[in-house]
């Protein structure tokens, strides 16, 4: 049994564990929810943080390298594909309020909140919309599309009057027209798998994000996408190295 003094060192490691992580490269954003920092954490790892609030977005350990990651209070998963659910990380990242959001093929975590495309849900004053993400033609060597329609979901999450555009693993699908003011859109730009240069300009151009992040780009050089989106009037385009 521990004694006092024990107990409040354990206590003081697993504060200062909780508290010694601290976002490379963040991006800040205004809300009326208070200042927002969103981190990319690699491939097509996101973490948002705002009022003591930790939202990650398909954590995968092996493409994060950061240590000491805070737990979280929600994770949203896009699909069941291994580099966006990762079931282990998703446990050690979990608290037991933890709200975990995912579609209906990601049983194996059991999701907290299942969403398909159209659903949302209001979780702690954050609203998680669902939306669809899908190939129109990348298939794979079987002929099936690598990502179905209906399958998995891109997501609009807004947080203190910002709404921000996770897409998830998706091409440049129509329904990218009819979302309406996006802030920051995260875009994915890599073949086979999403888009190439050219779907990513169209995805941008419907979508008319404030600010977009080309997201999920291994393997992809980024000097055509960079140069593509020079000509698109009020849109700024930023690049993380997440590799």
């Amino acid at each position: 049994m521990l004694t006092k003094v024990q107990l409040a060192i354990a206590m003081a490691v697993v504060l200062l564990g909780a508290s010694s992580f601290k976002p490379e490269g963040a991006d800040t954003f205004p809300t009326s929810a208070g200042k927002l920092t969103v981190t990319l954490l690699g491939h097509a790892s996101l973490l948002f943080q705002v009022d003591g609030k930790n939202i990650y977005v398909d954590p995968c350990k092996a493409f994060m390298k950061q240590e000491n990651l805070p737990k979280a209070d929600i994770v949203i998963v896009t699909h069941n594909h291994f580099d966006h659910l990762d079931a282990k990380e998703i446990e050690q990242l979990s608290s037991s309020t933890t709200v975990v959001v995912a579609p209906e093929q990601c049983s194996a975590i059991k999701p907290t909140v299942i969403l398909k495309n159209g659903q949302k849900k209001t979780i702690s004053g954050i609203v998680v919309e669902a939306v669809p993400a899908y190939n129109i033609q990348h298939k794979n060597e079987k002929g099936e599309l690598f990502h179905p329609k209906g399958d998995g979901n891109g997501y609009v999450i807004t947080i203190g009057g910002k709404r921000f555009y996770v897409a998830g693993d998706t091409e440049d699908i129509p329904e990218m027209a009819s979302l309406k003011k996006i802030d920051v859109a995260f875009l994915p730009v890599n073949l086979p798998y999403t888009m190439d240069a050219t779907m990513f300009e169209h995805a941008v151009k419907m979508v008319k994000p404030t600010i977009v992040y080309p997201y999920h780009y291994k393997g992809t050089d980024l000097t055509e996408v960079k140069k593509r989106l020079k000509g698109i009037k009020g849109v700024e385009v930023r690049i993380r190295n997440i590799y």
